[in-house]
C-alpha cells in the first residue's frame, strides 16, 4: 500500500518531531517514509527497501523517538551499522531531531578507548549505535549493562550485516536481545540474506521495496560514465577526470574510490604531491583521524576524499557532485552504494568508472545489474601523456615513504591481539606472524654443493 503525504503531520508523528523536521529544512516525507513510518509506529515488524539517498534513517528514527518520548528508559533501541563512519552519522542525525527531549545516545565502534564506552553502556543511554564487533567484544567482557529490555532492533544496511561477514558477531549480539523487539531492515539492495529476518522477526512482518518503474537501480538524476585506460597509467587518467571535471565545476566535493587501505593511502599520498589537496579514509588509519577526515571534507575544508568501501555505505554528504571508480568494485552490487554518495535527495551528480581491458566483463556485470548502460566521459589523452612522468614520479616516492613507516606494522599488531584473544599459544602467534624472509638465489657454486 502506498500513501500519499504532503507533510510529517499525515504520518500520525508527534508535533515536536514534526517541528524538528521542519527546523532540519524536512517538508514533505519520502516514499519509504510515508509507507514504513506508520507500520512501525503501529508495531509491525518492517523490512525497508530503497535506493541511496532516499531517507532510510529518517524511516526508522523518527518512529523510534516517538515511541521513546511515550515511554523512556534505557537501552530502549539498539541501531547496529556495519560501517563506524555511518554509526557516526546516524547518531548525529538521531541527535539532531531528539534534541528537544534530551536524548542521550552513544556509538560503540572499534578504534576508541572500551573503558570510556563501557562507562556510557553503564549510564544506560536511551540509543545505542554500534558496528557489531565492537558491540560483540562488550557483551563478551562486561555486564555493566544490559539488551534485555530493547523495544526496538535497526539492522542499517540489513543487506551487509546479513551477509556473511558478521555472523560471528550476531551469534554473540542475538540472544543477548529482548524477545519482545521489533525488528527494523533498512537497505538499498535487497538480497537472499534479508531470507534471515523469518528467524529475526519472527511476529508480523511489513516489507516495502520502492518500485521504479524505468527498471534502473540508481537515480534518474545520476550521470553515470566511464573512461577507458591502460592499467599502468590508471593514476594519470585519474588526474585527468579530475582537473576536467573541475573546469566546469569548481566546488563540488569529489569522493574517489579504490581497493585496498595500501592503494588508498598511497592515492592520496600521490595525489597531494601533485597539487590536488585530499584526505584518506580507510580502515588503517586511527578511529579519530578517520573523523577528523570525514569531518574535513563534510565542511568542504578538503573538497576530495579518498576511501575504500568503508565509505561507501550510507554516509550522506551533500556537496559530493563526483564519484570516481579508481578501482572498479569485484561485486557490481557495491557499485550501486559507492555512486550513490553523489545525486542524492533529487539532486544531480556523476559517476565515472577507471575502465581496464581487464575490468570489461565487471562493466558489464554492473550495467546488467542497474539495468543502464554506461556512455564515455571525454577526456584529453594528450593532457594525459604530459602528466604522465609527474604522476609516475609522484607514487614511486609515496611507494618509497609509505615502505619507511612500516605501513602494516599496525595490522600485524592488531593480527596478534586478535590472536591471543582467541587463546593462541604467544610462541606460536609470534611464529606466524614473522615476514617470510625473501630467499636468495644460491650461487653457481652453492648450487654444486647442494646437488652434491
Amino acid at each position: 500500500m502506498t500513501t500519499d503525504c504532503e507533510s510529517f503531520s499525515d504520518l500520525n508523528l508527534n508535533s515536536w518531531i514534526i517541528s524538528q523536521c521542519n527546523s532540519m529544512g524536512l517538508k514533505k516525507p519520502t516514499p519509504i517514509q510515508q509507507n514504513c513510518i506508520p507500520r512501525i509506529l503501529a508495531g509491525d515488524n518492517c523490512i525497508g527497501c530503497a535506493k541511496t539517498g532516499s531517507g532510510k534513517t529518517l524511516a526508522f528514527a523518527l518512529p523510534i523517538l516517538q515511541k521513546l518520548c511515550e515511554d523512556p528508559y534505557g537501552i530502549f533501541a539498539l541501531i547496529l551499522t556495519p560501517t563506524r563512519e555511518l554509526a557516526f552519522q546516524i547518531a548525529d542525525q538521531l541527535a539532531a531531531i531528539g534534541k528537544s527531549i534530551n536524548l542521550k545516545k552513544c556509538v560503540i565502534v572499534g578504534g576508541m578507548d572500551m573503558m570510556v564506552q563501557g562507562l556510557e553502556l553503564a549510564k544506560k543511554p536511551h540509543i545505542v549505535v554500534a558496528t557489531p564487533g565492537r558491540l560483540a567484544d562488550h557483551i563478551e567482557s562486561c555486564n555493566t549493562f544490559s539488551l534485555e529490555k530493547i523495544k526496538f532492533l535497526v539492522l542499517d544496511e540489513a543487506d551487509r550485516l546479513l551477509g556473511g561477514h558478521f555472523d560471528e558477531q550476531l551469534k554473540i549480539i542475538l540472544p543477548s536481545l529482548s524477545k519482545q523487539k521489533q525488528v527494523l531492515l533498512f537497505s538499498a539492495t535487497i538480497t537472499d540474506a534479508l531470507d534471515k529476518v523469518k528467524y529475526l522477526a519472527p511476529g508480523k512482518l511489513f516489507m516495502w521495496e520502492a518500485k521504479d518503474e524505468s527498471g534502473i537501480a540508481t537515480v534518474k538524476e545520476l550521470d553515470q560514465r566511464y573512461v577507458l585506460c591502460p592499467k599502468d597509467a590508471i593514476d594519470s587518467f585519474l588526474v585527468e577526470v579530475v582537473r576536467t571535471f573541475r573546469s566546469t565545476n569548481e566546488t563540488g566535493s569529489i569522493m574517489i574510490f579504490t581497493d585496498t587501505c595500501k592503494n588508498c593511502q598511497l592515492l592520496s599520498m600521490t595525489l597531494n604531491e601533485v597539487g590536488f589537496t585530499n584526505v584518506a579514509l580507510h580502515a588503517m588509519i586511527k578511529q579519530k583521524e578517520r573523523l577528523a577526515a570525514l569531518n574535513k571534507f563534510k565542511s568542504n575544508h578538503v573538497k576530495i576524499l579518498i576511501a575504500t568501501d568503508v565509505a561507501a555505505r550510507g554516509l550522506d554528504i551533500s556537496a559530493v557532485k563526483l564519484v570516481i571508480n579508481h578501482t572498479i568494485p569485484n561485486v557490481p552490487k557495491e557499485y550501486i552504494h559507492r555512486v550513490g554518495r553523489t545525486a542524492r535527495a533529487g539532486k544531480g551528480g556523476m559517476a565515472v568508472s577507471l575502465i581496464t581491458p581487464y575490468d570489461i566483463k565487471l562493466l558489464h556485470a554492473i550495467e546488467d545489474l542497474i539495468g543502464t548502460k554506461l556512455t564515455e566521459y571525454k577526456i584529453d589523452d594528450k593532457e594525459v601523456v604530459t602528466i604522465l612522468t609527474q604522476v609516475s614520479v609522484a607514487k614511486r616516492e609515496a611507494e618509497i615513504k609509505l615502505d619507511e613507516v612500516d605501513f602494516y606494522e599496525k595490522k600485524m599488531i592488531n593480527k596478534r591481539k586478535k590472536l591471543l584473544l582467541e587463546g593462541k599459544d604467544p610462541e606460536e602467534v609470534d611464529l606466524l606472524l614473522q615476514k617470510p624472509k625473501k630467499r636468495r638465489k644460491p650461487h653457481k657454486k652453492e648450487k654444486e654443493i647442494l646437488n652434491n
